[in-house]
């Protein structure tokens, strides 16, 4: 392994200037999220906050020092144990999946070092937190990637507690097994609870008859052209159409770089999703690293007041997620409180987090996560009492019954975002479909380069006119906003756009830096459906 690089070393003179886009343009590619300029494509002109700026630094002073929680990580390939005898080659932090997770408390200072033994360059992205944006972990934009054989130390203050998840921000890598939880505890908790159980929710492909990733990307991006008669699924970039009409045509071949199957859906549909469900059919579903048919089990006694901390870190699949014989009362939603809500179940797009207590019974009880629209499920079990496992095919009838909705959540006082008229609005529309695989904001493919401005200290209403015809789970980095524009919105960094469907959220420009907004679909954001808001310095 080289010689660790100093963070002077890492991001130098390259930061300084990342504000006119110098660092995009010194990328050293390997997957970094360096983006091509679309011709024709206006930048913005003007001077940005760089990653590494005054502006930066003293925001992060303003969070204070706690103390230092000490933490060494290894990205590594390996063999994995998903249970019921199936074991695959991937990539991962240790041996484990997920990877160990992280435990904090907010207010502490996280010092992580991240050792790259992996034949490709990496990353490191805290999915939710508002930190320091040269830790945000973009290559390309906020840092560059950490090399084969090197390591880089991740450190910053962690100012808010909640349900949190880390993963490479590096290609597809996401997609592999390349993440874990981070959980910072409340040093002032309100919640009681007698057990925390820590579910993560994954799709898995990597290494099931060679399948890679990287291949099924390939895949995907050669679309559905190659001479088919789209007729009307054609996907144009006003997202016309209904774009997964002639899968059919494409099942059964053989997948990108002729290494496995051809993992491309077809007919993957979900009324909750307002159609498509997603592009790619998974061998597998995982709850906490376990197959169906050899399901991780958490053990209770009966009376038990559990908190569910539930992450979903798929690539391309929203669960619903239920707790047979039991009803979940939603207490957070992406680390943030909300006003306590009951109901039978929960959808989860890519990316999102949701924390719920449950008064444990007596017996063996299915936690299934219905990977919407694919007929499939993932399971886990809560076993309090005596009784046989549950059958992988479980369908707990809650599953069916009332479902907690992100937009009717309201935030719990203590974190509302308080009532104020929006500085500025920034309209996106999201474009692009499967017939050329062409995700986008505004029809432009992802470029480092390109800003969308904000000013320190505005109220910032951003609005996503969704017209394509697929879903879209929406990631904004370094901020909380509060669904549907208005202060009585719960407060979440990750948030569902339907099909030909619009979004307003809202957020106080307090975190400077570059920021990205992208769909948490790891294959639409690889092919180009990300962007960046660049406060102004």
């Amino acid at each position: 392994m080289s010689a660790r690089p100093t963070r002077r070393a890492v991001l130098g003179a390259a930061l300084a200037a990342a504000g006119t886009g110098a660092l995009a343009a010194c990328s050293d590619g390997g997957g970094d999220h360096g983006g091509t300029h679309a011709p024709g494509a206006a930048r913005e002109s003007g001077t940005y906050v760089s990653p590494g700026g005054e502006e930066v630094q003293a925001a992060e002073a303003a969070r204070g020092s706690g103390p230092v929680r000490e933490v060494s990580l290894t990205a590594a390939r390996t063999r994995l144990d998903l249970g019921g005898g199936r074991t695959v080659a991937s990539w991962a932090y240790g041996d484990r999946l997920p990877g160990r997770e992280v435990r904090v408390t907010a207010g502490d200072t996280l010092a992580l070092t991240l050792a790259n033994h992996l034949p490709e360059p990496t990353s490191l992205h805290w999915h939710g937190l508002a930190l320091r944006n040269d830790m945000d972990g973009v290559p390309g934009l906020t840092q560059r990637s950490i090399g084969p054989g090197a390591d880089f130390a991740y450190r910053f203050a962690v100012p808010h507690p909640g349900t949190y998840w880390f993963h490479p921000h590096s290609g597809v890598q996401q997609d592999r097994g390349l993440y874990a939880p981070l959980i910072v505890e409340d040093p002032k908790e309100p919640l009681s609870y007698d057990k925390e159980w820590v579910v993560v929710l994954d799709d898995w492909v990597d290494g099931v008859e060679g399948s890679t990733p990287d291949a099924v990307l390939k895949e995907l991006s050669g679309g559905m052209g190659g001479g088919m008669d789209h007729g009307a699924h054609t996907m144009s970039g006003d997202g016309d159409g209904d774009g997964h009409g002639d899968r059919k045509e494409k099942e059964g071949k053989g997948g990108a770089d002729g290494g496995g199957p051809s993992r491309m859906t077809m007919g993957a549909l979900s009324e909750l999703l307002g159609g498509d469900a997603g592009d790619v059919a998974y061998p597998y579903y995982l709850v906490n690293g376990r197959v169906p048919q050899d399901p991780a089990v958490f053990s209770a006694r009966p009376g038990d007041r559990i908190r569910l901390r539930i992450i979903n870190a798929g690539g391309d699949t929203a669960f619903r997620v239920a707790l047979g014989g039991h009803r979940l009362t939603v207490t957070h939603t992406d680390g943030f409180p909300v006003r306590h809500t009951t109901g039978d179940s929960l959808l989860l797009g890519m990316g999102e987090r949701y924390d719920v207590l449950v008064t444990a019974g007596d017996g063996v009880f299915p936690l299934t996560a219905l990977a919407e629209g694919k007929n499939a499920s993932a399971l886990a079990v809560l076993r309090t009492g005596s009784g046989a496992v549950p059958d992988a095919s479980v369908r707990p009838a809650e599953l069916d019954g009332k479902p907690v909705e992100a937009g009717r959540l309201a935030p719990d006082p203590s974190v509302a975002l308080g009532d104020r008229a929006p500085d500025r609005t920034i309209r996106m529309r999201l474009t692009g479909g499967m017939a050329n695989y062409d995700w986008a904001f505004d029809g432009r493919p992802y470029d480092a380069k390109e800003r969308r401005p904000v000013e320190a200290g505005e109220r910032v209403r951003l609005v996503f006119d969704n017209a394509t015809a697929m879903w879209h789970p929406l990631h904004l980095h370094g901020h909380t906003f509060a669904l549907g524009g208005n202060a009585a919105g719960a407060r979440k960094d990750t948030a569902i756009v339907l099909p030909h469907r619009s979004l307003t959220v809202e957020f106080d420009a307090d975190n400077p830096g570059l920021w990205m907004v992208h769909c948490h679909n790891v294959y639409h954001a690889e092919a180009g459906m990300m962007t960046v808001l660049g406060y102004r310095a």
